[in-house]
């Protein structure tokens, strides 16, 4: 940690932000002691890890904070699917479905009290967001620099308006300096994704210490997982990308080390929606950063090859998947509160095909969201929509078992891959895209981001005539089995097989040699006839899943 500090801040500060440092880890350490022993490093996560990602509002019931009420629905619907919890930011916020964060360590009191986040901690693993490149701008530490507090100014970045930065990675079209009043005058502040999402200062000592002080109080409230949100953008130097510099790897690190020290059971989780080499980078050597990377490129294959009926590319973006070591692996995920992100398939994906998934998702009545270039150009950064309608054109007169079909082979090709698996609310229900949500607020990622009454959402589970209830029990049966089966381990071994163009086919060891699993998955709309590695003949119908156990 001592070295880390004085790489970031030079000798003489790091060494004293070294010790307060110190002075902070002795203090949490008696404020919450390890009872038990931690797990072996390699052992912190199974096949039995599954994460829903949802909002804290996602349900609503009569007499119960929202909170309370996706309790009523873990204990209810979708009772005993899922092993863990990814709560997306529950903290008081002001714009962006809670990721322009007021408060750090207060629950939002229109979701309701930590009192019900323990009550959830009982009975999941749970993920907390630490949105640490940006605050809110109404938040005290924003207001206080508008106010002109002495000091306030170095929380946050203020250049000159004509400063040359087009080298910067834009992740928006937004401008990335925004004027704001000041007693001293117009101040321009660093926003990298809007107005009200103010960037943090990582090159203050004094942050630095701050937003540790956040990271150690999740984990004291129950987190098991921190993800690290936008984390790629966190350290700015002007003149360079500003994204994935050697400073943001080293706060990763020594919030790695921090956790190793005080929590060791407590993961770290990236999340960089950049192509593949950068985005594992973030596992540094193995045991120095995070423990788990979004596996962002996943989705637009899949999606890719169910558009073309055509796995090849997908197989061989998968057969070049590798771990650094045994303590690493990645979250899997097709769907998330988010958009699909197209720029992970960069280099691996044609223009021409990336095009076309855009163009297939807005004849399924889902919309494009763009980014700007260092040449002033724009080009599309992830497409919105449900991955239910992404898959199948909600206006076709396509069977709807057909569509089902379709949306469960997709999704068994994200449970049977190495890594932890991430299922968002959504996909358990197959769920269409939300246009009021559109229509009101003109934010596409509000096509995806539909919340529920629990009672009008638990008749429509319960009503045959629906593809909710169909899509649930497909998908419960589908992750119970994958959580019953050591193959599907996150560290267990994986082999792609060549068998057929239009068949996805990944072989699964368990770690310990007592079970292999060969998965095959038909991502066409044709009966496919496939000779097996063991040489037996294998029929599988348009979009069928068949997860084989190999003796």
């Amino acid at each position: 940690m001592e070295a880390l500090l004085a790489s970031l801040y030079g000798a003489d500060v790091g060494q004293l932000t070294s010790q307060r440092l110190l002075t902070m880890l002795q203090a949490y350490a008696i404020r919450c002691p390890q009872h038990s022993p931690a797990r072996p490093a390699d052992e912190r996560l199974t096949a039995d890890d599954i994460i829903l990602i949802t909002y804290g509002d996602q349900f609503r019931k009569p007499d119960h904070t929202p909170l309370q009420s996706l309790a009523s629905a873990l204990d209810g619907p979708f009772a005993a699917i899922v092993s863990g919890v990814h709560l997306l930011p529950f903290y008081p916020y002001t714009s962006d479905d809670g990721f322009s964060v007021v408060d750090y360590t207060a629950v939002d009191p229109a979701l309701g009290t930590w009192d019900d986040i323990e009550a959830l901690r009982a009975r999941y693993r749970l993920m907390f967001d630490a949105v640490v490149n940006h605050i809110s701008a109404s938040s005290t530490w924003f207001r206080d620099l508008l106010a002109g507090v002495p000091g306030a100014e170095e929380r946050f970045l203020s250049l000159d308006p004509n400063t040359d930065l087009r080298q910067v990675t834009r992740p928006r079209v937004s401008p990335l300096l925004t004027p704001f009043k000041t007693p001293t005058g117009v101040r321009h502040i660093w926003t990298t994704f809007s107005a009200d999402q103010i960037d943090l200062n990582f090159a203050n000592p004094e942050l630095l210490l701050e937003m540790t002080a956040v990271l150690l109080e999740y984990v004291a409230k129950g987190a098991s997982l921190i993800r690290l949100d936008a984390i790629g953008y966190l350290w700015k130097e002007v003149g360079t990308r500003c994204i994935h510099l050697p400073q943001t790897h080293q706060v990763v690190q020594l919030w790695r080390a921090i956790l190793d020290h005080v929590a060791p059971d407590v993961l770290l989780i990236t999340e960089t929606n950049v192509p593949h080499a950068d985005n594992v980078s973030y596992f540094g050597d193995g045991s120095n950063e995070a423990q788990l990377v979004y596996q962002f490129p996943l989705a637009p294959l899949v999606l890719h090859s169910f558009a073309t009926g055509d796995a090849r590319q997908l197989s061989g973006w998968a057969a070049g998947l590798s771990l650094p070591s045994s303590t690493t692996t990645f979250f899997n995920f097709l769907a998330s509160h988010d958009g699909i992100g197209v720029v992970p398939a960069t280099g691996i994906l044609s223009q021409a095909e990336i095009g076309a998934l855009c163009g297939q998702i807005e004849s399924h009545g889902g919309r494009v969201s763009y980014k700007s270039n260092p040449d002033g150009s724009q080009s599309p950064y992830e497409i919105n929509s449900t991955w239910f309608d992404a898959l199948s054109d909600p206006a076709s007169d396509e069977p709807m078992t057909r569509k089902i079909d379709r949306f469960i082979a997709s999704q068994a090709i994200m449970l049977a891959l190495q890594g932890v698996p991430g299922v968002y609310i959504h996909s358990l229900v197959g769920s269409g895209n939300y246009h009021p949500g559109l229509q009101a607020s003109g934010i596409h990622r509000r096509l995806n981001r539909e919340k529920w009454d629990l009672a009008e959402l638990t008749a429509r589970l319960a009503d045959p005539t629906r593809r909710e209830g169909t899509v649930l029990a497909r998908m419960a049966h589908l992750i119970r089995t994958r959580r019953a089966a050591p193959a599907f381990h996150p560290n267990g071994s994986q082999q792609i097989h060549d068998l057929d163009p239009a068949i996805f086919a990944v072989e699964r060891h368990a770690p310990d040699g007592s079970q292999r699993i060969l998965c095959l998955h038909n991502v066409s709309a044709t009966t496919r006839q496939i000779t097996l590695p063991t040489g037996t003949t294998c029929t599988l119908e348009p979009y069928q899943v068949r997860w084989l156990t190999v003796s």
